[in-house]
């Protein structure tokens, strides 16, 4: 049998409730040459049973990964992969009958390509509508993606291509040492930027990010994802993410403090401005909470990072032992 010329990869933790229709739609896409690995992430529900009930069909391939963790897992998937490109789709999104396709059409076209990812719409729980505090802004925190429907390279690391919908050339994931594992979700916690981290890094190096409007794919969005909390979680593990991005690529120091503070200033003076409109108040708020993680984990990495006080001569003190 032929190599595929692309995996699809799913991580997957504790999420029985949307896996199975994530890899059904993954086995019916529009070309053939392609396989299917389920990265099962310490996964303690139905999980394993799900994906192994679609392994009857060959291209379909389960993986146990015991670290918890998307990066960790997402790593592994690359480990397993015998493709040269990697298509991640996320255990709760769908991806549309063409979605491989048009990603490896891309690929193929242009060897410059490092990153491309596609277009993204969201699936409403039954009987459910946005609440009247959700701003487009935020919206895009569900997984909503939309550059338009012209392919579009990507200069801004911020515009880079969602997770949830993203695929990378395996030579260039190899090359940079794979996802970095102190960014990503790792079990409850929603720490990211880790696509963030990977564009950069590609147009540093004179590669490209595309986006591709064909690659669609539809993320369900979860009632507990409805709620302003998760957002206001969401937004503080953003503020965290960016810090170590920043700590990662040497931009760490005294200037964050007044970079963070500036944010929070404007989004607490805007959540004020904003007062009568729902979704630009709490986008504005969720912001604002953000840089107050922000802030804390820079505080916290300079404490670290501050030299130790050194004895004199005179009074030298012995390390404790």
């Amino acid at each position: 049998m032929a190599a595929p010329l692309i995996s699809a990869i799913i991580c997957t933790h504790n999420r029985e409730q949307y896996l199975g229709a994530a890899i059904d739609s993954l086995l019916t896409q529009t070309m053939d040459r392609y396989e299917i690995i389920v990265v099962d992430n310490a996964s303690t529900d139905g999980t394993a049973a799900i994906a192994k009930s679609r392994t009857h069909d060959s291209k379909v391939r389960y993986v146990h990964e015991a670290t918890l963790g998307l990066s960790v897992a997402r790593n592994r998937g690359a480990e397993e992969a015998k493709g040269e490109i990697l298509a991640y789709l996320d255990d709760d999104a769908e991806a549309s009958p063409g979605w491989l396709a048009a990603l490896l059409r891309v690929f193929d076209e242009n060897e410059k390509i490092a990153i491309a990812g596609g277009k993204v719409t969201l699936i409403w729980p039954p009987n459910a509508q946005p609440p009247r505090w959700l701003s487009d802004d935020l919206a895009s925190g569900l997984g909503a993606y939309d550059l338009g429907d012209k392919l579009t390279y990507i200069q801004q690391p911020s515009l880079t291509p969602r997770g949830l919908n993203y695929a990378v050339r395996k030579s260039f994931l190899n090359a940079v040492g794979g996802f970095d594992t102190h960014l990503g979700r790792v079990g409850k916690n929603l720490l990211s930027n880790e696509e963030q981290q990977l564009t950069r890094l590609a147009l540093e190096r004179g590669q490209q990010v595309a986006y591709v409007p064909d690659a669609l794919a539809a993320h369900n969005v979860s009632p507990a994802r409805m709620k302003p909390g998760w957002f206001l979680s969401r937004s503080w593990w953003q503020g965290i993410s960016e810090s170590y991005r920043e700590q990662s690529t040497g931009r760490s120091g005294l200037p964050q403090l007044r970079r963070g503070g500036e944010r929070l200033v404007r989004g607490l003076y805007k959540t004020i401005k904003y007062i009568h409109s729902p979704d630009q108040r709490f986008e504005n708020l969720a912001y604002a909470y953000g840089q107050i993680a922000y802030l804390g984990s820079v505080t916290r990495n300079l404490a670290k990072r501050s030299p130790k006080p050194q004895a004199s001569s005179e009074t030298e003190t012995q390390p404790l032992t």
